[in-house]
């Protein structure tokens, strides 16, 4: 390193503990940039490639090679994309309740007893979201097919486990089962942070503990409910593994936005632009989603960490 480097090295060192506060804005900066680029990139190049004419798609650059916005008309000619998106918000929105409906009764159970095993039960809750989809995938397979046999009755014959697949759900009941533990860990930090004497007096009104859980611990915890709700609903719209594999692709069997894309795929040549049309489009309404329910996310984010 040569002398001026050095000078020059010292004198920003000098100025950094002199004026700290400058410091960490430029680091500020510079990681929110970081992350920015990180984060829109991907956006900006599928948006390139939608505007790239079909046959200009070998010699693409940081710019399109052309302008062809048709591409987002063409995607809801070409199949009913409109169709996928549906299924997939259908299916996401059924699942987001059931499962808000399910964990808040778990968190209640967690957040307000105290009772032997509590820990260890919520460790094996939270340990069932880290095991692979795939774990699941053969059994669940042979078990949505009617390929399982429960028992046999006298005059009934051999009693045969549902035909569950290429219908809604082969898909929502291993997202139940898959996003649940998640919920109810966020659920369980709110309501165990509600006193005990708000309860106490919705149930001197008359109102059961169901009531009280529904109409004051609820109500009072909307930001993790809503925090729950949307990265449970994300969560199963942009879910792959199941969604591909438990239907048959075609939109009238609550095939999702999934195979939607995947439409766009030929046996001898792929529609790059329109998969990466079609792949804009499918994000809007999370887009959406996430843009009216950002001060509920964050407050739930962040108040969620901290107990009085």
């Amino acid at each position: 390193m040569s002398n001026s480097e050095g000078n020059a090295l010292q004198r920003w060192a000098s100025r950094s503990i002199s004026n700290p506060e400058r410091t960490y804005k430029a680091l500020f900066y510079v990681l929110t940039g970081v992350f920015l680029f990180t984060t829109l990139f991907p956006f900006y190049w599928l948006l390139v490639l939608a505007l790239t004419p079909s046959g200009n798609m070998i010699d693409v650059g940081l710019l399109p090679n052309g302008f062809n916005p048709e591409a987002f008309v063409t995607v809801f000619t070409r199949v009913p994309f409109h169709l996928y998106i549906l299924n997939s918000l259908i299916i996401g929105v059924v699942t987001t309740a059931i499962v808000l409906v399910l964990a808040s009764f778990a968190g209640y159970a967690f957040g307000r007893f105290e009772f032997p095993g509590r820990r260890p039960l919520m460790l094996v809750f939270l340990a069932i979201s880290y095991f692979p989809p795939a774990a699941f995938l053969l059994p669940l397979f042979r078990l949505f097919t009617a390929n399982i046999t429960f028992f046999t009755l006298p005059g009934v014959g051999t009693v045969n486990s549902p035909m569950l697949f290429n219908g809604p759900g082969a898909m929502m009941l291993p997202y139940t089962a898959l996003f649940m533990p998640l919920a109810i860990f966020i659920l369980t930090t709110f309501y165990s942070q509600i006193p005990d004497g708000l309860e106490d007096a919705a149930r001197v009104e008359g109102n059961t503990r169901f009531g009280a859980l529904f109409k004051v611990i609820m109500p009072l915890s909307a930001p993790g409910v809503a925090t729950a709700g949307v990265l449970t609903f994300i969560s199963v719209y942009n879910e792959f593994f199941f969604a591909f594999l438990m239907t048959d692709g075609r939109v009238q069997n609550w095939a999702t936005i999934v195979w939607g894309l995947l439409s766009y795929q030929g046996r001898y040549a792929t529609s790059y632009n329109l998969m990466a049309a079609a792949s804009i489009l499918g994000v809007i309404p999370i887009a959406i989603l996430v843009v009216v329910a950002q001060e509920k996310i964050v407050s739930g984010l962040t108040s969620g960490a901290l107990k009085e």
